[in-house]
């Protein structure tokens, strides 16, 4: 019993540092788009249609529910840690401060990788329906659906973590800022504003990802699947043709891209 008392402890702090980087990544995003650039980022709106104060409630309930599950993988990691299978270090003097400092892009690359392959399979009809159709309740999605998953979904997106940890030397600090990243990019790609300028996708800097990028993926489902950057949908031919005419209209701060569809259900990718 005192061992079942320990995991329960240690699962509820994990929880609850989850669940406050959840309130505090998404709440940052909101608090500066619709608060202090409210008047601003009317303007650069994505889509014509709102989210309702329903579509809020249920994103905020599952990506409580998220965060649950994400504790779960949490405590298997830090036992994983504890075990000596791990490759997670405490002492920058251990790798050096270039790797240390490299490890982050290198962690985020990796994840892409995952996510973008991870999220593509979820989207083949025997897949969605199961675990990953709920996301994409959010048709004109909220920062708020960041972690808006089935139980399912969320169990594949945070294994990715106990999966880089044994193949891959990260600082403990590293891992804490790939984790605050991660959330931000998520609220940022839900946002629903598009606050990069025109000229972002012809610059060198036009191979990260844009809030009109994600959003497209919620408006037509089968493309657009990367989390990061637009390379895996580049390579793949999975870049929806349409992209950079309605990121130029949405950075323009012209009419706002309606949603484009408004089927019974999201379709699967064949």
């Amino acid at each position: 019993m005192d061992w079942l008392q320990r995991e329960v402890e240690l699962w509820l702090n994990i929880f609850a540092i989850d669940t406050a980087r959840y309130f505090v990544g998404v709440g940052a995003v909101l608090f500066v788009l619709f608060v202090l650039a409210r008047v601003w980022s009317e303007r650069y709106r994505i889509q014509s249609r709102r989210a309702t104060r329903a579509d809020v409630r249920r994103e905020i309930s599952w990506s409580l529910l998220t965060t649950a599950v994400y504790a779960c993988v949490g405590l298997f990691t830090v036992r994983v840690e504890q075990g000596g299978a791990s490759l997670i270090y405490f002492k920058v003097e251990e790798w050096g401060w270039l790797y240390t400092c490299l490890s982050l892009p290198l962690v985020l690359i990796a994840h892409d990788a995952y996510f973008y392959w991870v999220h593509r399979a979820l989207h083949h009809p025997r897949l969605f329906k199961a675990f990953h159709r709920l996301h994409h309740l959010s048709r004109t999605p909220t920062s708020w659906a960041a972690y808006s998953f089935a139980p399912g979904e969320a169990i594949l997106m945070a294994l990715f973590m106990p999966l880089i940890v044994v193949l891959m030397p990260l600082h403990v600090s590293v891992i804490f800022v790939f984790l605050a990243v991660m959330i931000v990019r998520n609220a940022v790609g839900h946002c629903g504003v598009e606050f990069h300028p025109r000229w972002w996708l012809d610059s060198p800097l036009g191979f990260l990802n844009t809030p009109t990028h994600h959003d497209l993926h919620h408006q037509k489902f089968n493309g657009n699947y990367g989390l990061y950057f637009t390379w895996w949908d580049k390579w793949m031919g999975t870049e929806f043709e349409n992209y950079k005419a309605a990121f130029v209209k949405a950075a323009s701060g012209g009419e706002p891209v309606a949603g484009a569809i408004e089927p019974s259900e999201p379709a699967a990718e064949r």
